[in-house]
């Protein structure tokens, strides 16, 4: 009877722990887009690769600039070459004339013919100098040239071998800023679709935090991104707009950080429309800033914000024919009562 007992016992245990086994993978499953684990991964991707497709850059332009130094050095060695080599011919010349003047002047008789065709001691003395003052301008000459034709060898052997290492060193750089671009484009594109699914769905992903850099602003205003080309200025026309364009937009690639461009506070982060994703700030004054078409944004309404702080990453989301970033300046938050923002960046001191 106790082993019966003890028996069902342990088929309830053994039941009790697979039915255990079964529900976890599922409690710990996550609905895709769900959290921010994948968002976050891929935001912060694009942000890493944005900035080492940057430091890349700047690598591969500084070894471009140094190989054009190089080759300016280079061409002036090869005239200061050139002038060693026209050196060595004349050296050449000159042991030939000493050579000529040695075999005119008898200067290799044997000492004992010499001694025969002197006139006297005095005779046989000048002679025997003058063939010592030819031997040593021949010996002078000869080493002369031996040591200017080692330099040229030498000075030829290391502007070869440092221009070999410069131009291996600039098609590693090459590759190596290539990679990362292609990279940075792969994930751009995935970024790119996350926010169309999002902007389609009407539900925005929330904020994806970001790794801040080091700004060291020392000014309360800057630029909206870093680097860009101005494209279609406030009050422009267009078929995509219904009166005029109400913003300044700033031509960058997706992913690109975007910043705010004073201290201030969200007031709205929203998607859908013909903004896409867009983000609005409030300022001291009275003045409203406005991000739109963004591919993910990086703060959560109501949050405080300093200048220059990544708010987002660029885009293509709503109304847009290409990745950019839409920039207003208003005077509320709501669209309808924008101002020039070129003008009122330039009288912050920020000149675009």
């Amino acid at each position: 009877m106790r082993s019966y007992r003890r028996h069902r016992l342990l088929v309830l245990v053994l039941l009790c722990a697979l039915a255990v086994l079964a529900a976890g993978p599922t409690a710990a499953h996550k609905e895709p887009g769900s959290g921010t684990g994948g968002d976050s991964g891929l935001s912060a991707e694009v942000a890493r690769l944005y900035e080492e497709a940057a430091v890349a850059t700047q690598q591969y332009e500084a070894g471009r600039r140094e190989a054009d130094e190089q080759r300016s050095r280079a061409q002036r060695a090869e005239e200061l070459l050139d002038g060693q080599r026209r050196h060595i011919a004349a050296l050449h010349e000159d042991l030939g004339r000493i050579a000529r003047a040695q075999y005119r002047s008898s200067g290799g008789l044997p000492v004992a013919a010499q001694l025969l065709l002197a006139d006297g001691p005095d005779d046989l003395m000048r002679g025997q100098h003058a063939f010592s003052q030819t031997n040593l301008a021949v010996n002078n000459a000869i080493s002369k040239s031996r040591r200017a034709e080692a330099r040229l060898a030498a000075d030829e052997a290391r502007a070869a071998a440092h221009w070999q290492a410069l131009e291996k060193r600039n098609t590693q750089l090459a590759g190596l800023k290539t990679d990362i671009e292609q990279k940075l484009e792969t994930a751009r594109s995935r970024l790119q679709g996350q926010a169309d699914a999002a902007v389609a769905a009407g539900a925005c992903r929330g904020a994806v935090r970001l790794d801040q850099p080091e700004t060291g602003f020392t000014s309360a205003w800057v630029a909206p991104v870093e680097t860009y080309e101005l494209s279609a200025s406030y009050g422009s026309g267009g078929a995509r707009w219904s009166s005029r364009h109400t913003g300044q937009d700033f031509a960058v690639p997706i992913g690109t950080p975007v910043r705010a461009v004073g201290a201030g506070r969200v007031v709205k982060v929203s998607c859908g429309g013909a903004f896409g994703i867009e983000i609005v700030l409030s300022h001291a004054g009275g003045y409203y800033t406005q991000y739109a078409h963004l591919a993910s944004v990086a703060v959560d309404q109501g949050e405080h914000v300093e200048p220059g702080q990544w708010i987002g990453q660029s885009g293509t989301t709503g109304n847009s024919t290409g990745p950019h970033l839409h920039f207003e300046a208003r005077v509320t938050p709501e669209m309808g009562s924008s101002v020039n923002p070129v003008s009122w960046l330039a009288a912050r001191g920020v000149s675009l």
